[in-house]
């Protein structure tokens, strides 16, 4: 039986063989083997009850041309760097044909968006292709996004964009390599045809080229799966998938029999996507389209739309161009709306408990971890060696290490400052210099100096603030008594230095849409390193340029793709 680690993502280096084909690697399809289909074979939009996929074979395209692959997941599913010469790795990731074991599917799913229940979605425009038992006897699901029109499609055409697939293409494996939890991304393709898209909803649609992303992961199921079936009072196929999730992913709840088995699955969820919430906020990533739809059920970072990153410091920055009024899923609600997510998934899953005690015990559960997941976080960004709790008789006086994390985030959204580069500009900080009260404020704060957009801009005021927070947190850093050397390697592995801004992934864009993917292929091998310094690469950890402030595609995005 598995154990938890063998159903994490992991591209440990071990002895193993080599394939050059995807025909070669072994496929063994669980999903559509427990769980009943829809009985319908046509491709028609429709309502889809009594099961949890329709079959459904990805629609050709005319000019696939492969624009960039990944050797780390291809060596995962057990394939060999020449494999993606294989004009059939192209024929198969473009849709144009299938391999003997593979078992195409769209899986049938509802959601809460923007905190309204949409009944039905299901796979709109993308296509399992089947299970891969990789090496490592692992099971990972290959799914291409852009594939087609499926019986979930609603009014779409079921294809992606370049844009959209180059950004998930590129975000999936840089956010592995930043250690997010997340999906991963085996290939993009060019489809040689045209997409017609209106991107910002502007009433001016307008063709793009065409491109499919295959994406990876464990499994693909989503908050939705269980929603939508929970909403249709089907309780015999929700049990049956709720039963085949913990089957396949959590097998150790079978073998402990303290407490309810689906509170137990329940708890295993609000742990992982506890820790998937803290490493966004750890780096800076805005996810964008928090639907339930959008949730995995492994803790995994799923379905990148409209997703942005910090540039400059501000909780309530939304990436979203849908949300830029309500703001629902900007960087700083992120946590809440996790906890209301799993609220929906726990809702789902009462007709299983029968009891909503227990489903309250674990989602209080999610607050604290959370909480205290997110003070380590903090306390391991600024280089201390923990998080001091709150003291006092029943923890009622605050605690230290708290008000200095808020009094820093208040300064860092007072004045446009970069998030990444603030944080390694402050591990250069000397803990051992002599910061007094009434020294100068110049010397203290240079080092801080390129992680601000306009530093020749800050106020008296403002200096005076960071000066007197800096001089706090050197005391503090003094309190635990490690060296400067030893702190600031700790603060550089946790703080990257180079991310995937948004306006970095527009200039790739630009690139692929005109067939080039040398730019992504740059930008993607800096990801592949990001907390390490890297000679010749400053330009990819610079703040954001001023032309890219307001260009489309390099700050707020839409649904659209």
């Amino acid at each position: 039986m598995p154990s938890r680690e063998s159903c994490t993502l992991t591209d440990e280096k071990q002895e193993k063989v080599l394939h050059e084909t995807l025909e070669q690697l072994r496929y063994d399809n669980s999903f559509i083997r427990a769980l009943p289909a829809d009985p319908e074979s046509r491709n028609n939009l429709r309502q889809v009850h009594g099961a949890c996929f329709s079959r459904i074979a990805p629609s050709p395209v005319p000019d696939p041309r492969l624009i960039a692959a990944s050797p780390e997941v291809a060596e995962i599913l057990g394939l060999s760097p020449e494999a993606s010469r294989d004009p059939a790795f192209v024929e198969v990731l473009s849709g144009n044909r299938t391999v003997q074991g593979m078992a195409p599917f769209a899986a049938c799913y509802g959601g809460h968006q923007f905190g309204n229940w949409a009944g039905q979605l299901g796979d709109g425009r993308a296509i399992t292709l089947g299970e891969v038992i990789t090496p490592n006897d692992e099971r990972w699901e290959l799914q291409l996004k852009g594939a087609g029109r499926t019986p979930y499609s609603r009014s779409a055409d079921g294809r992606a964009v370049m844009r959209s697939s180059v950004r998930e293409f590129l975000c999936s494996e840089a956010m592995h390599h930043l250690g997010v939890p997340t999906t991963r991304a085996l290939s993009l393709v060019s489809t040689g045809a045209e997409v017609v898209r209106d991107m910002f909803y502007s009433g001016r649609p307008a063709p793009e080229p065409g491109a499919i992303v295959c994406r990876v992961a464990p499994s693909f199921i989503r908050f939705g799966n269980f929603e939508l079936l929970a909403a249709r009072g089907d309780a015999e196929l929700l049990r049956k998938l709720t039963d085949y999730t913990i089957d396949r992913h959590y097998p150790w709840l079978r073998e402990d029999d303290q407490g309810d088995l689906y509170v137990r699955f329940l708890d295993e969820v609000c742990q992982r996507t506890a820790r998937m919430i803290v490493e966004w906020m750890r780096v800076g990533f805005v996810h964008g389209v928090m639907n339930t739809d959008n949730m995995s059920i492994l803790g995994l970072t799923i379905d990148y739309g409209p997703y942005g990153w910090l540039d400059d410091f501000d909780p309530g920055w939304t990436p979203n161009t849908t949300d830029a009024e309500m703001r629902r899923y900007c960087y700083g609600n992120q946590p809440r709306i996790a906890h209301w997510n799993l609220l929906q998934l726990a809702n789902a899953l009462h007709p299983l408990v029968g009891s909503a005690a227990p489903m309250e015990s674990v989602l209080l559960n999610y607050g604290r971890r959370l909480a205290q997941g997110q003070q380590q976080m903090m306390a391991s960004k600024l280089g201390l060696r923990s998080f001091r709790p709150d003291s006092g008789e029943d923890g009622n006086q605050a605690s230290p290490d708290l008000t200095l994390v808020n009094d820093l985030l208040q300064l860092l959204h007072r004045v446009e400052t970069d998030m990444t580069l603030f944080y390694r500009a402050l591990a250069n900080l000397d803990v051992g210099g002599h910061h007094r009260v009434d020294s100068d404020d110049g010397p203290l704060l240079a080092v801080l100096r390129q992680a601000y957009y306009s530093p020749d801009a800050l106020a008296p005021d403002y200096q005076r603030d960071m000066a007197a927070w800096l001089r706090r947190y050197v005391q503090r850093l003094q309190e635990d008594g490690e060296g400067n050397h030893e702190r600031r390697a700790g603060m550089n592995a946790v703080n990257p230095l180079y991310v995937p801004r948004n306006y970095l992934a527009q200039l790739a864009i630009d690139q692929a849409e005109q067939g080039d993917g040398s730019r992504l292929h740059d930008l993607l091998d800096v990801l592949r390193h990001p907390y390490e310094e890297q000679a010749g690469r400053e330009a990819y950890a610079a703040r954001r340029p001023d032309w890219a402030r307001d260009r489309p595609g390099c700050s707020m995005l839409s649904c659209s793709s």
